[in-house]
C-alpha cells in the first residue's frame, strides 16, 4: 500500500540520518576549523515562497560546501512562523546539518519534552536554546506566553536524556536510551549598564554549568564587547566554543534594531547614520554592508573565536560566500580592522580597562566599587531584609515560631484564612501571582513571576535596553537589573551568581508558599536544607 511504503521510506531516511557523522559539531570542536553557519527566517506559512527560499538556500548550501550548518529561527520577533524543529528535519534530509533555534515562549515543559523526543528521532542533533522573543501577534490578536522553563532549566533537561533520562514508573525507575544533542546557549556582552552585562555573565555561567556545549553572541559591533566575552570565559576557565554573531547590516534591520525592535540586536545612533550615508551610493550599501560584515569575520576568526553565524534580511547564498572568502582574505591583516568597530554605546559599561594599544581590553578588571548603582533600591528592600532575618533564617530568632504556626494552621479551617492574609500581604508589596513556589529571596525580592513577563528565575533575558525591559521600554526596569542594584548596595551582587533556581513546581499554585517553605517542601527549603513534614494523612515513602 502507499501509505505503508511512505512510512518504510520515511524510516529508512531517519535510520540514514541517524548514522551521518555530525558535521557541525565536528567542525566546532575541531581548533582548526573556523565553524560558520547561515541564519534562515523561513517565516510564516507552510508552502509560501519564504519556505520555499530556505529549502533553497539549503540545497545551495549543501553543494557549496562552505556552511557547517544552517540555522533555523523560532518564531522571531515573537511572530509565528513554521515549526523550526520540523524544517531542520527536511533540510536535513538536504545534506547539510540544522541548527535549530530552540526557544521557551511557547510551549510549557511537557511540550519540551516532547519536541526533543521528535528532533531526536529525527536525527536534528544540533540546538540553540533561547529564552525566545517575547510574543507580539497571532491570530486574532497577541497570544498568551508560556515561559515555563527557561533556558538554564531546558539544558538540564537535555543534559539528562543525552545521559538517558529517568523519570519514576509503576514498577520502578524508567531509563531512556540516550539521545545525541549537541545544544548551545546564548549571550549578550552588547549591554549598556553594569548591572545588566553582569548579569549576563553570571547567566552564561549557569547555563554553561547546566550542560551548553558552545556559545552564540548576541548582535553588536563594537569590538571591544566582542573580545570582552571571549575574555571573560578565557579568564574564568570557560573552555567551550565561542562563536561570533554577525548580520548583513541594511538600513532598515538597522533601523529596528537601534529602537530595539529586534530585541537584544544593538544598533547605536553613531552606526545607523553611517548606514543611511551608505545607501545613498549607486548600489544602495550593498557593497559597503558585505565588506562590514566579511572584516567582522576576520576579526572575530582574528581574536580567536571558534566560529561565526551570518545572518541578514533576504541574504544570497553568493552574498555569504562573498562575506566568508573577502573575511578570510582580510584575516592576515585583522588588527587593523580593530578601528572600524569603535562603536560604544554612550556611557556604557565595559568589564575590562581598555588596551590603548591593541584597542581592546587588558586582562584587568574595571574597578566596580565606586560606580552608581543603575537602579534605585527604594525603602521597601532594607524592611524585607530586615523580615528575612526575622523570620525565614532557619534557627534564628522567629523561625522556629513560625515553622510551629504553619503544622498547626495546615489542614485546619485555619489555613485558608492563613493563606489569604500572606497573599494579600505580597499582593501589596510584591505584587504576587500566587505561584506558591517563591521566589523572592532569590532576586532580591523582586518577584519573576509578576515582575519580569518571561518569568526568568535564573537571570536576565538578553532583551533589555539600557536597563529597561523589553516588553515595557521606558516604564519598566529589567528586575535583575533592580536585584544587582540592591544587592551591589550591601556588597552582595554575588548572589546572583549563585546556583540554579529550579522551575516553579506547580503543584503548589495557590497554595501557601510559607507552609510550603517552613514545612520543608519548597525549592528554597530543600536548599537551606529544612527537613520535610509530610502533609497529614499523606504516606512517608
Amino acid at each position: 500500500m502507499f501509505g505503508m511504503d511512505k512510512v518504510g521510506i520515511f524510516s529508512k531516511s531517519l535510520v540514514k540520518v541517524k548514522m551521518l557523522e555530525n558535521g557541525f559539531k565536528k567542525s566546532l570542536l575541531d581548533p582548526q576549523t573556523f565553524s560558520v553557519t547561515w541564519e534562515l527566517v523561513p517565516g510564516r506559512g507552510a508552502r509560501e515562497k519564504a519556505q520555499e527560499n530556505a529549502l533553497a538556500a539549503a540545497v545551495q548550501a549543501a553543494k557549496g560546501g562552505r556552511i557547517h550548518a544552517l540555522t533555523i529561527t523560532d518564531n522571531p520577533g515573537g511572530n509565528p512562523a513554521i515549526l523550526a524543529d520540523f524544517l531542520g528535519g527536511e533540510i536535513l534530509r538536504l545534506g547539510i546539518e540544522p541548527l535549530v533555534h530552540f526557544t521557551c515562549k511557547d510551549k510549557n515543559r511537557n511540550q519540551i519534552e516532547s519536541e526533543l523526543y521528535a528532533l531526536d528521532r529525527a536525527g536534528v542533533r544540533n540546538l540553540l536554546v533561547m529564552s525566545g522573543d517575547y510574543p507580539a501577534t497571532g491570530f486574532r490578536g497577541r497570544p498568551e506566553p508560556v515561559f515555563d522553563l527557561d533556558p538554564i532549566h531546558t539544558l538540564d533537561l537535555i543534559a539528562e536524556m543525552n545521559r538517558g533520562l529517568e523519570y519514576p514508573g509503576p514498577r520502578g525507575t524508567i531509563r531512556h536510551q540516550p539521545s545525541d544533542f549537541f545544544s548551545g546557549a546564548a549571550v549578550s556582552p552588547f549591554k549598556a549598564t553594569e548591572a545588566e552585562q553582569m548579569v549576563q555573565y553570571f547567566k552564561l555561567r549557569k547555563k554553561l554549568a547546566a550542560g551548553a556545549r558552545f556559545v552564540v553572541t548576541q548582535l553588536g559591533y563594537d569590538a571591544r564587547k566582542f573580545h570582552e566575552v571571549l575574555q571573560f570565559m578565557h579568564l574564568n576557565g570557560l573552555d567551550v566554543p565561542l562563536m561570533g554573531n554577525i548580520y548583513v547590516l541594511t538600513f532598515g534591520a538597522a533601523k529596528l534594531m537601534n529602537q530595539n525592535r529586534i530585541p537584544g540586536c544593538v544598533v547605536t545612533d553613531k552606526l545607523l547614520a553611517q548606514i543611511e550615508r551608505e545607501r545613498t551610493g549607486s548600489d544602495q550599501g550593498a557593497k559597503a554592508r558585505l565588506l562590514r560584515a566579511a572584516r567582522m569575520y576576520a576579526v572575530m576568526k582574528g581574536m580567536g573565536f571558534s566560529g561565526v553565524h551570518i545572518g541578514g534580511h533576504n541574504l544570497r547564498y553568493e552574498e555569504v560566500e562573498e562575506v566568508i572568502a573577502e573575511g578570510e582574505s582580510l584575516f592576515p591583516v585583522w588588527p587593523e580592522l580593530i578601528t572600524h568597530f569603535d562603536d560604544p554605546q554612550p556611557g556604557g559599561f565595559y568589564l575590562y580597562e581598555r588596551d590603548p594599544r591593541t584597542g581592546l581590553n587588558t586582562e584587568s578588571p574595571t574597578d566596580r566599587t565606586e560606580r552608581p548603582l543603575d537602579a534605585p533600591v527604594g525603602i521597601s528592600y532594607p524592611s524585607s531584609r530586615l523580615f528575612h532575618r526575622l523570620l525565614f533564617e532557619p534557627e534564628k530568632n522567629l523561625f522556629g515560631a513560625m515553622s510551629s504556626i504553619c503544622r498547626r494552621v495546615e489542614g485546619t479551617r485555619m489555613e485558608d484564612l492563613f493563606h489569604k492574609l500572606e497573599h494579600l500581604s505580597k499582593v501589596l508589596l510584591f505584587d504576587c501571582h500566587d505561584c506558591g513556589d517563591c521566589a523572592l529571596v532569590d532576586v532580591a525580592y523582586k518577584c519573576p513571576m509578576s515582575r519580569c513577563p518571561k518569568h526568568q528565575r535564573n537571570g536576565a533575558c538578553g532583551g533589555s535596553l539600557n536597563g529597561w525591559c523589553e516588553v515595557h521600554p521606558g516604564r519598566k526596569r529589567c528586575i535583575y537589573v533592580e536585584a544587582y542594584a540592591r544587592l551591589k548596595h550591601y556588597g552582595e551582587e554575588s548572589l546572583l551568581d549563585g546556583g540554579v533556581v529550579p522551575p516553579c513546581n506547580w503543584d503548589f499554585y495557590q497554595t501557601s508558599s510559607w507552609i510550603n517553605f517552613y514545612l520543608g517542601r519548597d525549592h528554597t527549603a530543600r536548599r537551606l536544607g529544612i527537613q520535610e513534614v509530610k502533609k497529614k494523612g499523606e504516606k512517608i515513602c
